[in-house]
């Protein structure tokens, strides 16, 4: 009898946007063989087969890649990820909240996929980078109250690792303590909430879908917050934002930038 080997995961199945461009940073995109139908980095991604969005995932579709390796993230893939471990997948399921966490998810994949050596090298790449934005956030001549705004209806505070990007990038969360809360629903806010809390600057970034202004701006007693007075209402793009991997270095220079237009400081 041939004593087996181990090998690594030769076809990957991406669940979510940020694992592929993940893959192709460490060297393995030739590895990878299916992906979120929100996937846009890196451009070759537009070649590989969809396999579904972020919550309506075809299994139908994933089985027919025949991976060796499923990678997915957050517990709101809790059902699928079951479903294909039923079905005899190997799924690695990471839930990544904080900006660390998101650092460590890079090793871990890096391992898994054999690319260890790469993968200490983008943590240390993106540490380089995250630790420069936050020596200029810490210049700005004050630190603005920031609200940042993950879902219109109900209104969602963001989460932890948004949090964690207003402060480096020289801001207030004006919903600090929220940050902790992994459930989306658990940081739901009201209107009132936050015109008492006062941004002074409002930064909204509605997952999957473009930010309606208007629909901020007309929210009853939002002409009173100093955001609203003062023109300070930005939308950055949620592949910039919510996807916690090696593209939240460009969501937080551009929360920098905001801040830093807001303060009078020079923009970068």
């Amino acid at each position: 009898m041939d004593i087996p080997t181990a090998g690594l995961p030769q076809r990957i199945v991406c669940l979510t946007a940020e694992t592929p461009e993940l893959l192709w940073r460490l060297g393995a995109w030739d590895q990878v063989v299916g992906v979120s139908g929100f996937t846009t980095r890196p451009p070759q991604a537009r070649q590989k087969p969809r396999i579904g969005a972020f919550t309506t995932i075809r299994l139908d579709k994933v089985l027919a890649l025949q991976p060796d390796l499923v990678v997915s993230f957050s517990d709101l893939q809790a059902e699928p990820v079951r479903e294909l471990v039923a079905s005899g997948c190997n799924v690695l399921a990471l839930n990544q909240r904080s900006l660390k966490e998101t650092l460590d998810a890079v090793l871990v994949l890096g391992a898994v996929v054999g690319r260890e050596p790469e993968a200490r090298a983008l943590v240390a790449e993106l540490s380089t980078e995250i630790e420069a934005v936050a020596e200029q956030g810490k210049k700005l001549p004050y630190h603005p109250r920031v609200y940042f705004e993950e879902w219109p209806d109900p209104l969602i505070s963001g989460i932890r690792w948004v949090s964690e990007i207003i402060e480096l990038a020289g801001g207030q969360d004006i919903f600090p303590e929220l940050r902790e809360r992994q459930n989306a629903g658990a940081r739901t806010v009201t209107g009132e909430a936050v015109r008492q809390r006062d941004p002074e600057v409002i930064i909204a970034s509605w997952c999957g879908k473009k930010v309606q202004m208007k629909q901020i701006l007309e929210r009853d007693g939002w002409n009173e917050i100093t955001a609203v007075k003062h023109g300070r209402v930005h939308e950055i793009k949620s592949a910039y934002i919510l996807q916690p991997g090696p593209v939240l270095v460009e969501g937080l220079r551009q929360v920098h930038a905001l801040l830093a237009r807001a303060t009078g400081a020079p923009t970068p």
